[in-house]
């Protein structure tokens, strides 16, 4: 699978979301909360969590997880943003985090800022396009995980408007 990266470069992605209870589960699966919770041996394993999912679910695995995936079942549905930006700083998520599921161009500057670092796009979703997408606006006036100091306070810090 080749994912987008937060930084506009595209990668062949090992990993691969596991959605069927009944499936095999082998090393480089991201699995649901639920079934990743069971494991008796979670090495190599990351992963993947529903709108309904808590972040706080995962704290206890975070510092072993090389992925926590997010589900975007529908891409009207934002809940995956908040599960984000906790993660990212509450929690203190410092691995991969990927948006999976009905990822859309139009998402993609958003998500970045919340902290996702990798962008599982849907299929229909042109790879140039979503590139690009990721850099459509220079200037942010609010502050988010990326970049945590709102517009006027940097213009306080720099001098430049």
């Amino acid at each position: 699978m080749r994912i987008l990266l937060a930084d506009g470069t595209f990668a062949d992605s090992d990993w691969r979301v596991v959605r069927d209870e009944r499936a095999p589960a082998q090393p480089n699966d991201a699995l649901p909360l639920a079934r990743y919770r069971a494991l008796a041996a979670r090495d190599g394993f990351g992963v993947w969590l529903a709108p309904t999912d808590e972040p706080a679910d995962v704290a206890e695995f975070l510092p072993q997880l090389p992925l926590v995936a997010i589900d975007f079942p529908t891409f009207k549905d934002g809940r995956g943003y908040s599960i984000a930006a906790t993660l990212r700083t509450r929690l203190r998520y410092a691995g991969e985090l990927r948006a999976i599921g009905d990822v859309l161009i139009d998402q993609l500057f958003y998500l970045k800022r919340v902290g996702f670092s990798s962008f599982a796009l849907r299929a229909d979703q042109d790879p140039q396009a979503a590139r690009a997408a990721l850099f459509a606006f220079t200037q942010t006036y609010a502050g988010a995980v990326d970049e945590p100091l709102p517009h006027f306070r940097r213009r306080l810090l720099t001098g430049v408007a």
